[in-house]
């Protein structure tokens, strides 16, 4: 099948899930057409089966804001036309799934139907469709899509809570290729992070203020008081600058690493010893689900689709959101016993065993076929 995938092309949860779709539909044997602003982070490989169309937003004065919708809908309409794209899929409602309905109008117009498949993520609908001024677009957008899926049963729950929604929603999870995650660095390279009496606790995200950033700090500040500790802070974000002054109050900022956004994500996993996730709220948990494919106990809170993945007192812990002692706790807990620490680190692997991308990756193709062969005889 030839499908076009569209999705943004950053580091969040969102767009590596969508690449990483991509890449293995065309092991697969389907031909695959990202549709984007930009190449996407992940998308290293492009081949005869994987290809990349880059959507160009022109500068004019008229408008105050350029509209990237419908310079979208135009790109979609054209690549549709020339490669035979057969099946759209798109990450995020607004503004994909919008500008997909307009492209598929376009192309109706030419005795063209093209099925559309939306996949929710959260913030499209716990953020953006929740705003009253795109609430409106966003139903609008999931019921005129030939199928939908969400992340989480979370957020499935959460999309019919705030809207009116007339199509079935498919809950298939988000993935992890199990293979990326068997690593082959020593251990003499876990020298370069933190000694070897120290444990390495670690968090990656977009630092946004629904991460909680600055309870990562105060829960590392507990545990670091009870064993030698190193914390990794991977990623970049506005909350960034606040949390390095905080680092710096409580005078730990020699025992902290902001690594900004950073390409050795695989090795700093491979060496963490706890992952921390408190977020306000998650509508998977994908950073969970990497950390834990590593082999790494994760202490998060119990909030969104985060209890879908990590499993209370066998992958990790779950507090109630912003429970900083009841957190460090369990952090304490699992770091306080060697061989507890490894059952842990070994339960979270085989956890997310069970969100390996072979048993995920034929869902969305049965999604695909259903769809597909139901546009096709109406």
């Amino acid at each position: 099948m030839k499908i076009g995938i569209v999705c943004y092309p950053t580091f969040g949860g969102s767009g590596v899930v969508a690449t990483e779709l991509g890449l293995a539909l065309s092991k697969h044997g389907h031909e695959v057409h990202f549709i984007t602003y930009k190449q996407p982070v992940r998308l290293e490989l492009v081949s005869h089966d994987v290809h990349f169309h880059e959507v160009n937003v022109s500068e004019y004065p008229l408008f105050h804001y350029q509209p990237y919708e419908l310079a979208l809908s135009s790109k979609l309409v054209d690549m549709v036309k020339v490669h035979g794209i057969e099946l759209l899929h798109v990450h995020y409602a607004i503004p994909h799934a919008y500008a997909a309905y307009m492209a598929r109008k376009m192309l109706q117009e030419e005795g063209i139907y093209v099925p559309i498949v939306t996949t929710l993520h959260g913030t499209d609908i716990t953020l953006v469709g929740s705003h009253p001024n795109y609430k409106t677009a966003v139903e609008f957008s999931i019921n005129k899509s030939d199928a939908v899926t969400s992340v989480s049963e979370s957020l499935k729950k959460d999309t019919l809570r705030l809207f009116d929604i007339e199509n079935e929603i498919n809950v298939i999870p988000n993935f992890i290729d199990m293979e990326k995650h068997e690593y082959s660095f020593t251990d003499c390279q876990r020298d370069m992070m933190a000694s070897e009496d120290e444990m390495i606790l670690t968090h990656i995200s977009n630092f946004r203020p629904v991460k909680r950033i600055l309870d990562i700090i105060h829960v590392f500040n507990g545990v670091q008081k009870q064993f030698p500790a190193k914390l990794m802070m991977v990623g970049e974000g506005p909350e960034k600058e606040q949390a390095e002054l905080l680092c710096e109050e409580l005078g730990i900022e020699e025992k902290v690493i902001f690594f900004g956004n950073s390409g050795e994500i695989d090795k700093i996993l491979c060496f963490s010893d706890l992952f921390l996730l408190p977020s306000e709220t998650e509508s998977f948990g994908l950073a969970a689900l990497e950390a834990m494919a590593s082999g790494v106990p994760v202490i998060s809170s119990n909030t969104g689709g985060i209890p879908e993945v990590n499993i209370q007192g066998v992958s990790g812990y779950m507090s109630e959101v912003g429970d900083i002692d009841d957190m460090v706790s369990n952090a304490i807990y699992i770091l306080s016993d060697p061989e507890r620490l490894q059952e842990f680190k070994q339960n979270a692997k085989n956890e997310a065993k069970k969100f390996a991308i072979d048993k995920i990756v034929p869902q969305y193709e049965a999604i695909y076929e259903q769809t597909f062969t139901k546009c096709m005889t109406h």
